[in-house]
């Protein structure tokens, strides 16, 4: 097997630690959205009287 050099298992650390904390940084984003989108709807629930839906704007 080939030794590989100190760059290239550097920039391979890091490139795979990015790849990480982009992966977490995405999830996370997604379940704000989710909270977001459910509080939304808890509002819009309350604020509206049944068998009316407010106009999107």
């Amino acid at each position: 097997m080939t030794a590989l050099s100190k760059e290239y298992l550097l920039l391979f650390n890091a490139v795979t630690d990015a790849e990480q904390a982009l992966f977490q940084l995405r999830e996370t984003l997604l379940e704000s959205q989710r909270q977001a989108e459910e509080l939304f709807l808890e509002e819009t629930a309350w604020d509206d009287p049944p068998g009316e839906a407010r106009p999107v704007s």
